[in-house]
């Protein structure tokens, strides 16, 4: 036998042995510490009540094979979870699950259909009980019912909506166990922060809709709510739902090591209430007491109404970093005279040649920046408007112009302070020798009102947070920029008009006459 066969005969698949693998206690142990963890056995039992009968299969022990199903082999399958429960658990492992029954003896088919069965039928209790429209899920039914039917999940009924949000809570609970886990561990001491939102395909087993060869009639799916998902790119849809996830992202710039976990999860029809499914994660987030810095999203949220995402975002404390198209890049518009360029507010007078530095530039130019590119983005830090205050109760965050305040990024003429006042002269004791007719009845000569007479601090603005749809009051004077860029004389005779201050002596002016 030469070298050669030798090599190839230990490289022939083997067939599967006659023994079943068994799953580790500890993994069992695991996931059942996680369940109990959560917290949700407690909603289920709360919303299932007493039951009358003879014991059940637990619904405890259908969640925890399901979630070993998927940690063994990948698959989130009933059949899969009851071939691991009923075959590949030892006695510690089926005891610590409940009042189970023995494991069916594997050459006896009828014993296995018989705790198939039970097996199937404790799921099906929970997902009646969490149904806000119950029906026969293995039976496809005509369109115009499925539509009827899957109307309860998005309608006003208090008892549809108190049963929506009972579900939503136990996916939270599921998926904020392991992060509360690893928070009391110290495991996130290093997240700064930053999360990343992306909504991902969950692909069903259930065939989409289709129409009778014989009759015409349009049959509904068994997943009466699911749709198709379209991705960017050119990938073809996926039948199936959309699930809003946010995990914990790490910066190049973050120090020290953390788990990047998922931190919210949505499950929803496709393309439907995407800024609002994201706002959920973040809003449930928000009982960890973890700190916030950047949301870092992809196109479906940039093209979301201000309402629906952006403004809920920043009222959380999040920074936007959104990902436009090749025809959003640049200057994207004004607010009462400050310019909005890609989705930052800045001066009206900043360098056309830094506004338009992104201006129609592709994808692949603005994720892999040349240096030029770097520098030019860089160089607009000094003309941005600076935050002065984070979102209040009421959402309204505060930013200030670059050139006030004690660490001023620009230099601006109109905002320099005025020249003390000269000190008047003293007469020491000699008498007045004015006329009575250029003195005031108090005794004070009256002083001619200024014309206009620049302020010596700028007060901050309040803007609404919204993202590229703010609303801003005038932002007042314009900074001083380096020659050779300024703009057009009429504008900026415009942007540098001031209003008038009234000064004491007005006031008292005002007051004698």
């Amino acid at each position: 036998m030469t070298a050669s066969t030798t090599r190839a005969r230990a490289t022939r698949p083997r067939p599967p042995a006659k023994q079943t693998a068994q799953i580790p206690d500890a993994v069992v142990s695991h996931y059942a510490r996680l369940l109990d963890d959560s917290g949700i056995m407690a909603l289920i039992h709360a919303e299932l009540g007493p039951r009358p009968g003879p014991a059940r299969v637990p619904i405890r022990a259908v969640l925890v094979c399901l979630m070993v199903s998927i940690h063994h082999s990948g698959k989130a399958t009933l059949t899969e979870a009851w071939r691991l429960s009923a075959f590949c658990l030892s006695a510690a492992a089926r005891q610590q699950l409940g009042p189970v029954t023995d494991r069916p003896p594997a050459d006896d088919p009828h014993a296995c259909l018989a705790d198939n069965r039970r097996f199937y039928r404790a799921s099906d209790r929970l997902t009646s009980l969490l149904d806000p429209a119950r029906h026969d899920r293995r039976t496809r039914l005509p369109q115009h019912e499925a539509d009827l039917l899957a109307t309860a999940r998005e309608d006003d009924d208090p008892d549809h909506t108190r049963k929506r949000d009972l579900l939503q809570d136990l996916v939270t609970a599921l998926v904020l166990t392991p992060a509360r886990w690893s928070k009391g561990r110290g495991y996130l001491a290093g997240f700064g922060g930053d999360v990343g939102i992306d909504t991902t395909a969950a692909p069903v087993f259930a065939r989409p809709p289709r129409a009778r060869r014989s009759t015409g009639e349009l049959i509904a799916s068994t997943e009466i709510t699911a749709g198709w998902h379209h991705s960017a790119g050119n990938d073809p849809p996926e039948y199936g739902y959309s699930a809003t996830l946010t995990v914990a992202a790490r910066t190049r710039s973050a120090l020290g090591l953390f788990p990047q976990l998922a931190l919210g999860l949505v499950l929803d029809t496709p393309h439907k209430r995407i800024g609002a499914n994201a706002i959920s994660t973040l809003k449930l987030l928000a009982t960890l007491d973890l700190p916030t810095a950047f949301a870092v999203v992809d196109r479906a949220y940039t093209d979301q109404q201000p309402a629906h995402f952006a403004q809920p975002a920043r009222e959380l404390g999040y920074r936007l970093a959104l990902d436009y198209k090749a025809d959003q890049r640049g200057v994207q518009g004004s607010a009462h005279g400050a310019l909005l360029i890609d989705g930052s507010l800045a001066c009206p007078l900043l360098p056309d040649r830094l506004a338009q530095a992104t201006t129609g530039l592709d994808d692949a130019a603005i994720r892999a920046p040349s240096e030029e590119l770097t520098a030019l983005i860089s160089a607009r830090e000094p003309y941005l408007l600076r935050l002065k205050q984070s979102p209040n109760t009421s959402g309204t965050v505060r930013f200030q112009c670059p050139a006030a305040g004690t660490s001023p990024s620009v230099t601006c003429p109109p905002l320099r302070p005025p020249p003390p006042a000269r000190a008047q002269p003293s007469h020491h004791g000699r008498p007045d020798r004015r006329s009575a007719a250029s003195r005031s009845p108090g005794g004070e000569t009256p002083r001619p009102a200024p014309e206009s007479r620049p302020q010596a601090r700028r007060t901050a603005e309040d803007l609404p947070p919204a993202d590229h749809h703010c609303q801003q009051r005038r932002p007042g004077p314009s900074r001083q920029i380096p020659s050779g860029s300024a703009l057009p004389q009429s504008r900026l005779d415009r942007d540098l008009q001031v209003r008038p201050r009234q000064h004491r002596g007005d006031q008292r002016q005002s007051q004698g006459t």
